[in-house]
Parts: structure tokens; C-alpha cells; sequence
């Protein structure tokens, strides 16, 4: 009897530490989800609206930044001149990466909390997904692990 409570316990523990580590594996794996299309391509428009500038990676040096930035993330490039510049890479609908400043930013928070009118008609998934990027913060540059061969484009291009 005793020898059967034991094993009951144990299968019992292992089906508990189970559920505990996929309930903790969820936000990680959410990080990492890609955005679906339309939320994309509505994306890009408010990029845009916010008053971000378009840098197309169709040459080595663009390439090279849009591979070494998180896509559908924003970074802060505290070393560009005239301030830091907000970066987000778009590997996906545009293969872009945008560029813009702390107001280009926080104009762009605004539109994706209340969306310029007649722009309403999203997937049912755009108010999850703005969430999480509101929820996000922004990465630092430097804390990405980039070679110093990057620093050259975003001087340049940034």
C-alpha cells in the first residue's frame, strides 16, 4: 500500500512539474510568435504615420543591419548623433527597417492606442498584438550582440 502511494505521488509530482514549466514556457514562446499579415501591413502604415523614416535593406550594409536587429522589435541606438533613434526591423512585408526619434515613438504608442479612424477594420488579432507591443519596451543597441561593423550603418543610414 505504502509502495503504491509512492508511485501514485510521483507520477502525480511529474504531471504537476510538467503543467508548472508550460505555464512558465508561455510568455517566452509568445516573445518569439511573428505577427500575423494584416497586423503587419497596418504596422507599417503607423510606422510610417508616427513620422518614422524607411531605410530599404537593398544593399550589403542594409542587409547586414536588418539580420543583426530583432525583427518586429524595437531597439534604441543611444549612440546616433542627434540623439537616440528608435529602430525597427521589418524583414517581412517591407524588408525595411524603420528609424525615428523619441516623439516619432511615443506618437506612434498613440496610434496604436487609439487607431487613426477608418483604419478600425483590422483581424480580430491587431488588439492582442498591439497590446503586446505596448507592453514591450523597447532593447537597448548595446545590449544586443552586434559586431562594431554595424555601428558604420547606423551612423551612416540612421
Amino acid at each position: 500500500m505504502i509502495l503504491n502511494i509512492s508511485r501514485r505521488a510521483r507520477v502525480m509530482s511529474g504531471a504537476l512539474a510538467a503543467v508548472v514549466l508550460a505555464l512558465l514556457a508561455l510568455p517566452l514562446a509568445a516573445e518569439y510568435v511573428v505577427p500575423s499579415k494584416p497586423f503587419l501591413e497596418k504596422n507599417a502604415f503607423y510606422l510610417r504615420s508616427a513620422g518614422f523614416r524607411i531605410q530599404l535593406a537593398d544593399d550589403a550594409a542594409g542587409r547586414r543591419a536588418l539580420k543583426a536587429l530583432p525583427p518586429h522589435r524595437f531597439v534604441i541606438h543611444a549612440r546616433a548623433a542627434g540623439g537616440p533613434r528608435y529602430v525597427y526591423a521589418d524583414p517581412g512585408v517591407c524588408n525595411c527597417i524603420f528609424s525615428g526619434t523619441l516623439d516619432n515613438y511615443k506618437s506612434y504608442l498613440d496610434i496604436l492606442r487609439q487607431p487613426i479612424p477608418g483604419v478600425a477594420d483590422v483581424s480580430p488579432d491587431y488588439k492582442t498584438q498591439a497590446s503586446a507591443l505596448l507592453m514591450d519596451e523597447p532593447a537597448y543597441f548595446g545590449a544586443l550582440d552586434n559586431d562594431d561593423s554595424m555601428a558604420d550603418y547606423f551612423r551612416d543610414y540612421l
